[in-house]
């Protein structure tokens, strides 16, 4: 079955701008890449695309005070919140302290747990107020992990998926001195191992990268899941249907995926890198959700409902209509965007 096929098959499936007088306001949420690809940094755009942000090991300090009130923080009532690396996320129009520098942000599909990378490097679990951190793993010396994604399935929760065994499992990207994979861990604690990826069936088909993968989001309810490629620069849909399989679906990064399989991602255009769309159901052409882009957009996320996307600028997050629209401004905070359900 082709990978389009699959996924149609699928388919059914600060913080605020200011800390304190003094205090930088740290980035994160970044594919695990020399900072001197983040924006503005005076890379090209393709580079941009293929890394857009700062070094997520520059964010180890906190900040020495609680963050003052934000001027523009409208996530309140959202379900959007949003780490930069320090120990406070921005969170239903406030900053939660969760007491431990939290990076790369993901939220466990009901909304009650939340995992991060920590302080020390290592993956954790907490309560959304950050209450009950657990440690979940621990990163080996010189090997920097970031962007967990939360892998949950119940059986008999989803009549398209049979015979499927539960799962609740944390991906997550692993950069061993510069060679990246995508590792899998039980949420409840465990050894990482590297995610199988599969092939695509059928003739003639190309096996798929072991090593430059990054970026995973599984976004339905039987497990599936994107990422993206640095070294080829594309999106790779991965199916957790009955068994692992997976291709190539377009050339692009920072790839999220939604219940109905549309995924949206990053491709450099104009000079700046745009927000992109690609139909779950394969009928409609890839769509540029940001034409009218004059700075760099990165790292979008789908909204619990598919809905609303919301993603990062120079200047804070912004959040735009899932179908495409106008931008607007919701938090001043410069970091990773998620959605809590």
């Amino acid at each position: 079955m082709s990978a389009h096929a699959r996924l149609r098959r699928s388919a059914a499936v600060a913080l605020v701008s200011a800390v304190t007088a003094g205090s930088a306001l740290l980035l994160t949420a970044c594919d695990p890449e020399d900072g001197s690809d983040a924006p503005g940094s005076g890379t090209t755009a393709p580079a941009r695309a293929a890394t857009a942000s700062a070094s997520a090991t520059a964010s180890a300090q906190q900040p020495s005070a609680a963050p003052t009130a934000a001027a523009l923080n409208l996530t309140k009532g959202t379900g959007l919140t949003i780490s930069n690396g320090t120990r406070y996320v921005v969170m239903d129009g406030r900053a939660v302290d969760f007491g431990t520098v939290v990076r790369d942000l993901a939220w466990s599909p009901d909304g009650k747990h939340a995992a991060f990378v920590d302080g020390n490097g290592n993956l954790e679990t907490s309560d959304p107020d950050g209450g009950h951190k657990t440690v979940v793993a621990k990163a080996p010396s010189g090997v920097t992990w970031s962007h967990p994604t939360w892998q949950v399935f119940t059986p008999g929760a989803e009549e398209a998926a049979p015979g499927l065994p539960a799962k609740n499992d944390l991906f997550f990207t692993a950069d061993d001195h510069g060679t990246l994979r995508l590792l899998g861990v039980p949420a409840t604690g465990g050894t990482p191992a590297p995610i199988r990826l599969g092939n695509t069936s059928g003739e003639d088909v190309a096996e798929n990268p072991a090593t430059g993968n990054l970026w995973a989001n599984v976004g339905n309810r039987t497990g599936s899941a994107v990422y993206a490629n640095k070294d080829d620069g594309r999106v790779y849909y991965r199916d957790d249907y009955l068994r692992q399989q997976g291709g190539p679906v377009t050339e692009g990064s920072q790839p999220d995926l939604d219940e109905e399989g549309d995924i949206v991602f990053v491709r450099s255009a104009e000079g700046h890198t745009h927000l992109f769309l690609k139909d779950g159901d394969q009928r409609s052409p890839e769509r540029d959700l940001t034409p009218h882009a004059t700075v760099d957009y990165t790292e979008p996320a789908f909204s619990a409902d598919g809905k609303t996307i919301a993603f990062r600028a120079p200047d804070g997050i912004y959040t735009m209509p899932a179908k495409g629209g106008t931008p607007t401004r919701v938090s001043d905070t410069v970091g990773l965007p998620a959605y809590r359900a």
